[in-house]
């Protein structure tokens, strides 16, 4: 699932190729993310997107969500394998799962190789592959590397097979110990990272560009399984919406320990996206 595209607006705003808002200010790859944590221990091969030579690699960084203020020393790309296609082209794989890299610099690769599987390395709090494409110092999406026919299907792209593309999306998904109202959503104070054992448990997901039809799934689980598992239905096209679903605490409190929810972004039999949140019960 693509979660994030290039940054194509050069200002400080943010626009994907298709002037949607899937994409970060200043993003340079694609995101393509995996649905869990467990899929990652699992394991999801990464595999070269074209033949070339494999220029260099990095295998030593733990996988782990990133921690702010942690110095990673020019290693924000985490554990990673840059191929060079000839022509200028270049591909740089990005926060590869340790321990998993399965090419050396100097040694060819045809296009589907596997190289490594998708992790939790360098900069980074959710598993995901971040490509990036270069020809020269400059940066391509290769969903619309010449920039014509802006914010409608490209002319032309390089993938073989060019995946699908939606502009609904998730903006964030945390916990709450209450259902919080949109102002609280939208400037991150109904955000918690800890709850006692008595606090009610509610997990949210601040989705755009939904459509009726469309549902949000809520997954919470803790140290002994699953918690809760609900479904909200999207009754009506909108631009921005939230959803939130929780619990009280159960008779004699929550057990303490990590929790983490996920948020779904559903249309039809497709998962348009996803986002997690963490807390601790203590």
């Amino acid at each position: 699932m693509i979660e994030d595209y290039p940054d194509v607006d050069p200002s400080e705003g943010v626009s994907d190729y298709r002037c949607g808002l899937k994409s970060r200010d200043g993003h340079s790859g694609t995101d393509i993310a995996l649905l869990s944590f467990e899929q990652m221990v699992q394991g999801v091969p990464v595999i070269a997107a074209a033949p070339g030579r494999v220029q260099a690699t990095r295998d030593m960084l733990p996988d782990q969500p990133y921690v702010p203020g942690t110095e990673l020393n020019g290693q924000e790309c985490g554990n990673a394998v840059r191929i060079d296609h000839g022509n200028g082209y270049q591909s740089v794989y990005c926060h590869m799962k340790l321990g998993s890299i399965l090419v050396s610099a100097g040694q060819r690769v045809l296009a589907g190789q596997m190289l490594g599987e998708v992790g939790l390395s360098g900069l980074t709090n959710y598993p995901h592959l971040h490509l990036t494409i270069t020809q020269g110092n400059s940066i391509v999406d290769p969903f619309a590397p010449t920039q014509e026919n802006a914010c409608s299907e490209p002319l032309e792209t390089l993938w073989l097979d060019t995946p699908y593309y939606s502009d609904a999306g998730i903006f964030t998904a945390a916990v709450s110990n209450q259902v919080p109202e949109l102002e609280e959503v939208q400037t991150g104070s109904a955000r918690v990272t800890t709850l006692t054992g008595t606090d009610a448990m509610v997990l949210y997901g601040h989705v755009f560009h939904a459509n009726a039809g469309d549902k949000v799934e809520f997954l919470m689980t803790g140290p002994d399984g699953p918690v809760f598992d609900h479904t909200a239905r999207i009754d009506a096209d909108q631009a921005q919406l939230f959803r939130a679903f929780g619990r009280r605490a159960p008779d004699g409190g929550w057990d303490a320990g990590k929790y983490r929810g996920y948020v779904r972004l559903i249309r039809g039999d497709t998962i348009l996206a996803v986002r997690h949140a963490d807390v601790t019960v203590k």
